[in-house]
């Protein structure tokens, strides 16, 4: 009679097998960092994708000649920064890549578009309405002069990233509710013949309402990152005045420094 063997569980292939990673085991970089850096580079990039599963910590320790507790700890960083989540009886799961956006006078629409994140827009508001006093001041124009408001969520692979507040002088374009779904507003602006030339910027960070929660799909008191902005055409005329608010586990601003002389 043969013996009874203990059961052996078939290995379930994982993409994390297809990526080619190399870590130096000589660095003082903790290995655990290397390691997560490779598995944001592939979701950055594309190679792990949404809804991918990541397979067993176990198998891929062994395959990379880790321990599982630092594959877990590299695992956990990414789930820290939203890129993963850990779901019962699933496994752990690529959410989507973080959005990095330079700091420079572009759209976000134009940046997730050029960097294959599917951009959709759902348009909230589009009303012609008095300037308040902020609002005015920002524009160069006399307080209770009509302005377009405009409230935007941007979505990207479906799920919210931004929540948008535009206010534009009243007379500056046909702001039409179906393209600004279909595109983005300074796509529009250059279509209409406006020439951004310039603008004027301050980021910041806050804890979300609870209006922002509800409408981003995440909770009362959770990070934001905040961008005020006001940009300008090449005659300096102010032609838009933003306030954004972004999603800090979904997005990000990138700075270039340079060395002063």
């Amino acid at each position: 009679m043969a013996k009874k063997g203990r059961a052996t569980r078939a290995r379930t292939a994982s993409p994390v097998d297809d990526l080619e990673i190399s870590l130096d085991r000589g660095s003082p970089i903790p290995l655990y960092y290397q390691f997560a850096q490779h598995l944001e580079s592939a979701i950055e990039h594309g190679t792990l994708a949404p809804g991918d599963l990541l397979g067993n910590e176990m198998e891929i320790a062994a395959r990379l000649g880790l321990s599982r507790p630092t594959v877990r700890q590299a695992m956990q960083s990414l789930v820290d920064k939203g890129l993963l989540v850990r779901r019962r009886g699933v496994g752990t799961q690529v959410v989507h890549s973080q959005v990095k956006r330079p700091l420079e006078l572009s759209s976000l629409y134009d940046d997730l578009d050029s960097a294959g994140q599917s951009p959709a827009t759902k348009v909230l508001r589009n009303e012609v309405r008095p300037a308040p006093a902020d609002v005015a001041a920002a524009l160069g124009l006399p307080e209770g002069d009509d302005v377009t408001v405009l409230e935007r969520l941007r979505l990207t692979h479906g799920e919210p990233v931004a929540y948008l507040c535009n206010y534009l002088p009243a007379k500056l374009l046909d702001l039409d509710t179906a393209r600004l779904e279909a595109t983005g507003l300074y796509r529009m602006m250059r279509a209409a013949g406006i020439t951004l030339h310039s603008a004027r910027q301050s980021v910041g960070a806050r804890c979300a309402t609870a209006k922002e929660g509800e409408l981003l799909d995440d909770q009362e008191g959770a990070a934001l990152l905040t961008m005020r902005r006001t940009a300008y055409d090449d005659t300096g005329r102010a032609v838009e005045y933003g306030t954004h608010v972004y999603r800090a586990a979904r997005y990000a601003f990138e700075f270039q420094l340079l060395m002063r002389a």
